[in-house]
Order: C-alpha cells, then structure tokens, then sequence
C-alpha cells in the first residue's frame, strides 16, 4: 500500500517501474480519465451530488452481470467451510480494508468464530488507517500472511483487487492455489492478472470513477456488494440462518438480546413467557431455542440434534417431528 491518500493504493509505483506501470494504468477503466467531468469542480454541491448518485446506480448492474460466476464461487466456498475451511480475503488499500470489514462482521452476525471468516490487508492491522510503503507491491508478503494461518487444501482465499494487478492480491490467490485452496479474484477490469491467476474470477467492471482513478468509489461499492454476497450466502448455505432470520446471532449486547428474543418470537409465535424458557433452557442460544419451542424437545435434545444435522435448522426440525 502506498501513502497516496489510501483511496488509490493500487496506483503506485516502484522505483524505477514508473513508465511500465503508467503504461499498464492507462489501459484500465477503473484509471480512465473522463473529460465530461473535468470541470465537475464549478458545478453546485446539489448537481456534484446528483452526478454521483446516478453514478452509484450503475453498480449493481454491474453486480448483476457477473451473478453466474458469483454463484458458482459462492457454492465451492460453501462446500470447503463446509469441511471446516475457512474465507479468506486478501487485499491492498481500500479493497484489503473492504476484506477485513467484511470477515470482522461475521463473528456477531453468524457467530462464527474470528478465525473462521479472516481479513488479510497488506502491511498488517495497522494498514486499516495508516498507509504502510510498498507493502502492496509484494507478493512475498502475501505469501507470508497465508503461511502463517497455515493454509489447507479446505480453505478459500479471495484476493480483492480493483485495479486487477495488485501485486499482493495475486500473490495470495496464486501462493493459495498452489496450495490446493480454492481460489477467487475479485476485480473491477475485465482480463485482469488477478482473473487468470484465479480459479474464480469475479469482474466486476464499473467503468471510469467520477474521480479519476479513486476506486474507493464505484469500484469500492461493487467490491461491497460482491463480499456481501460472498458471506451471507455461504453462511445461509451452512445453515446459519433460517429463512431470512439471524438465527445465529451473537447476543452480546442489549440490542443483540433484544433482536434475538424478536428473532425467536418471527420463527414461532411463541409468547413472551415461552421465548424466555426456552432461551433460558439452551443458554440463550436462539437456533436451539426455536428448535425448542416448534420441535417440542428440551435443551440437551435441541443440542444434539443440530449436532447430528451440521447446525441446520430446517433438518433438525424434521428430525425432531419424526422421533
């Protein structure tokens, strides 16, 4: 990553390379320059606004293009977490903090434990805020991050890159794949390096920035929408929801325990009274308490039957009504 206002990490160069890189920056769209807005700076604050408004609109068509190809990366990544791998991002910059971002939402969201959704951002934790010199122009580095969550054949690392060439993002995704991991390129070009050097290639190409070059926008918000596609489905399809329900949220605040007694009264109806035993009898776990109440089985049952049907709710009910 690089000190160039951390919204365009992905831009720099090294010494020496400066024409060579210039020359590679001047064939993407997420660099292009945009004549129609060179004067954007005259206009009033309300038309800047409007101008980058229907800007962001064009993403998600975008996103859409690209729905297939999400689709099938999101069915392998489930497959491998469900044998115990783990999601891994990788990334520089403004895609790198989208990664961490991302995975450190999953804990509280889907209760799942920190190292099972990881962040990684090139030059460490203290990248999230503070630019770290040349770390984005290392493969090495990358390769170093993943040795040491000593990566297996099970696990999925997705390298986030908007511009494509993000050393440390292909780093990753090639130093995972020779390692056997399930591999996913997350970009904003079409053709990129990261693309070939995935087994998933995932671009997603928003065009020009309203700011030339700053990929903190369009190509940021695509970034976003594609992660949080990436974690919330594989997390439905591993059985953490039931229905469009956080059924396993992590109660760890006030508002955390009042949106799970919600939770568990939208899945069964129950009453005030009954939700309250029933998170008191399965230690306030709100998937078990649900089981309990529709399932008609005490807490230990509840326990063990999500066990045997791998924490899917839908399976553990019907276990429960055919015993």
């Amino acid at each position: 990553m690089t000190s160039t206002t951390g919204t365009n990490a992905e831009t720099s160069s090294t010494s020496g390379g400066y024409g060579e890189l210039r020359a590679q920056l001047a064939t993407l769209t997420t660099e292009a320059f945009r004549p129609e807005l060179a004067e954007i700076d005259r206009l009033p604050t309300e038309e800047i606004a409007r101008i980058m408004n229907g800007e962001d609109a064009t993403v998600p068509a975008a996103v859409a293009e690209r729905l297939p190809r999400i689709a099938a990366a999101i069915d392998a990544t489930a497959e491998r977490m469900a044998r115990g791998g783990r999601l891994i991002y990788a990334g520089a910059g403004t895609a790198g903090r989208l990664g961490v971002l991302d995975a450190s939402e999953c804990p509280p969201t889907f209760n799942t434990d920190p190292s099972e959704v990881i962040g990684l951002i090139a030059g460490g934790p203290s990248a999230m805020v503070t630019a770290v010199e040349g770390a984005e122009d290392s493969k090495e580095l990358a390769a170093a991050d993943l040795d040491a969550l000593k990566l297996s054949a099970d696990d999925t690392v997705v390298g986030i890159s908007a511009s494509g060439r993000t050393p440390y993002a292909i780093g990753a995704v090639e130093h995972a794949r020779a390692q056997g991991a399930l591999t996913i390129g997350l970009s904003c070009n079409a053709d990129s390096a990261l693309g070939a050097a995935a087994e998933h290639p995932l671009e997603v190409v928003t065009g020009p920035e309203l700011l030339t070059g700053s990929t903190r926008l369009k190509a940021g918000t695509a970034q976003k929408l594609v992660l949080n596609m990436i974690s919330t489905i594989t997390m439905i399809r591993l059985g953490k929801t039931y229905g469009n329900l956080m059924v396993d949220v992590r109660a760890s605040n006030e508002k955390l325990r009042a949106r799970s007694r919600h939770i568990v009264s939208l899945a069964t109806g129950a009453s005030d009274a009954e939700i309250e035993a029933a998170l008191a009898a399965t230690d306030g776990e709100v998937k078990h308490a649900i089981l309990a109440i529709l399932g008609g089985v005490d807490g230990p049952t509840a326990t063990r039957l999500l066990t045997e049907s791998d924490g899917h709710l839908r399976s553990a009910l019907t276990a429960a009504r055919t015993t």
